[in-house]
């Protein structure tokens, strides 16, 4: 298992993409590339949530969905805000618990099942290919 410890605690940035300030996105960036997987970077503020839904519908045929979380890198998908489809992400790490970037708290690990997260993950995917 990668290391991810020096991840937690980094301030939420919109639009952040290192380890001074990053969003949601960035953070999903960062975990994936440390399992030696690139995935595309999209420039969308994390206070867009139309135009992150939108992409994230736009580039769902490069993702698989799976029923249950895999073995790490997995991309939690969340809806946070109504009226789109999804609008979060976080990276599942195991044992029931996600790695994510959260405007109220940096970024932080929270378990799949918190009645205030669980019924707000839309799904697991990874990368196709």
């Amino acid at each position: 298992m990668i290391n991810l410890n020096d991840l937690i605690g980094i301030p939420f940035k919109d639009g952040g993409r290192d380890l001074t300030g990053i969003d949601c996105w960035g953070l999903s960036c960062e975990v994936f590339s440390r399992y030696g997987i690139t995935l595309p970077d999209y420039h969308i503020s994390a206070m867009d949530t139309a135009k992150i839904g939108q992409q994230m519908i736009e580039s769902e045929c490069e993702w698989l969905e799976v029923t249950a979380p895999l073995p790490v890198p997995c991309l939690v998908v969340i809806r946070l805000a109504c009226g789109s489809w999804a609008n979060h992400v976080g990276v599942y790490i195991g044992s029931g618990k996600f790695i994510h970037a959260y405007s109220a708290s940096g970024v932080c690990i929270t378990r799949t099942y918190d009645p205030g997260w669980k019924n707000k993950i839309i799904g697991y995917y990874v990368p196709k290919g």
